[in-house]
């Protein structure tokens, strides 16, 4: 999400050993033991993380500066929590701002970051299919997958795209918080009643290559459209239910019931602002109240973060609790069924989360939680990674299947690209 600036001064980043008592002593002991079993086990996968964008902000990418192989005690993320939570495998977002006037160039920087992090620790593997996740996970690494979050880094071309997932980028977040030219967003004008035919065009060239359909930040327009044209599942990468937190950000119950059709699965979002009731009413302006400080203070990214918090000062929102969470698993499982739903923490891109899960070690809370609702063990498998690594493998299998039927020529690739100018 990559808006942790909005929240600044209305929480302070919480780490493991300022939980409250009362959050860490609740927890059934043998809820927790079970838990941290079930992590050795199968194979969690979070679906989106922002840490490479802080590294960026706050170290200039120089990972001499900021290494997550050493603790990191103002962010969410470190590979010690990791190792703590249980982790099997990380979306790291290539996140890149829509205001970025060459966004192309820095997505591939933050692909680099994102590799150079991979390469200093013994305990991160790069994987770009769900056999290099289960590879890594038996060796006890933590399989480091690349997402790039917003459809106008590929500026239009889908050249720029197949080069993306050729650097190792297994999703594409279709928008971000602004519509762009071929897709419209959730919390922006709509302006294409979905997809144009070019945005048709980078979801049938997606499943070509092999890269999975990220509609987390699109319109429920643009979800239902991307959903029509895919020929493989897709996913949301860090997005709620609609019904529980009434904000764009989340995704409706006709949309989750489309989702379940299509076989692909929605990764929860642990943000208190898409997850809480109260905070999603709250929050429903965000984007907007952002765009408009931007434009008033447009080369004074202070004064328009000033601006911003001064309005957000005014707001309390209520963090939610690791319960909140399970609410919005439970909801999508209710209506989409256990086979489509995963987490997509959305750790490094927030500035408030519930209560019991402040950081990446507390991933087997939330798992205890779900042991305490009933659910066994063979069912939090799925909702760890088992679902995420089946929607891999069928990305994986239309792309095989797809550069079988349809290879397209150099002349037919050149019209697609020039079909978006």
């Amino acid at each position: 999400m990559n808006r942790r600036w909005l929240l600044t001064g209305l929480v302070t980043l919480t780490s493991l050993s300022a939980v409250p008592a009362q959050a860490q002593n609740s927890v059934d002991p043998a809820l927790l033991a079970r838990a941290r079993k079930l992590h050795r086990q199968a194979v969690l996968i979070d679906g989106h993380n922002d840490l490479p964008w802080e590294i960026r902000q706050k170290a200039t990418g120089d990972l001499m500066r900021m290494d997550p192989v050493h603790p990191l005690p103002a962010q969410h993320t470190d590979i010690p929590r990791l190792k703590e939570g249980g982790v099997g495998g990380v979306f790291w977002a290539a996140y890149v701002p829509a205001s970025a006037p060459e966004p192309a160039q820095v997505a591939m920087e933050q692909i680099d970051l994102i590799h150079r992090m991979i390469a200093r620790s013994p305990d991160l593997e790069f994987a770009g299919t769900a056999a290099d996740v289960e590879r890594a996970h038996r060796r006890g690494r933590v399989a480091s997958l690349i997402g790039i979050e917003g459809g106008h880094t590929i500026q239009n071309s889908l050249g720029v795209l197949r080069q993306f997932y050729a650097l190792g980028a297994r999703y594409l977040t279709l928008t971000h918080g602004t519509t762009i030219d071929w897709a419209d967003a959730a919390t922006d004008s709509a302006r294409h009643g979905g997809l144009t035919r070019f945005g048709e065009e980078v979801v049938r060239e997606m499943n070509r290559l092999g890269m999975m359909v990220d509609l987390s930040h699109v319109s429920p327009e643009t979800m239902r459209h991307a959903l029509r044209v895919t020929q493989a599942p897709v996913i949301f990468s860090h997005s709620s239910a609609r019904a529980l937190a009434d904000h764009p950000r989340n995704v409706p119950d006709d949309v989750l019931t489309l989702v379940k059709q299509n076989g692909g699965a929605v990764m929860v979002n642990f943000y208190s602002g898409f997850t809480v009731p109260e905070g999603a009413e709250q929050l429903r302006e965000m984007f907007e109240v952002e765009r408009r400080f931007n434009a008033q203070y447009p080369n004074d990214p202070a004064a328009a973060r000033k601006a911003y918090n001064e309005w957000r000062a005014s707001l309390t929102m209520p963090r939610g609790s690791i319960a909140t969470i399970a609410d919005h698993i439970d909801h999508i499982v209710k209506v989409a069924g256990i086979d489509h739903v995963g987490i997509g923490s959305d750790f490094d891109g927030v500035g408030m989360l519930p209560e019991g899960l402040e950081d990446v070690s507390r991933y087997p809370y939330l798992t205890a939680e779900l042991l305490r609702r009933g659910y066994s063990d063979a069912d939090v498998r799925k909702i760890l990674g088992g679902n995420v690594l089946r929607v891999m493998r069928g990305v994986e299998q239309t792309a095989a299947r797809l550069q079988k039927e349809r290879a397209p020529s150099a002349a037919t690739l050149q019209a697609l690209d020039r079909a978006a100018n």
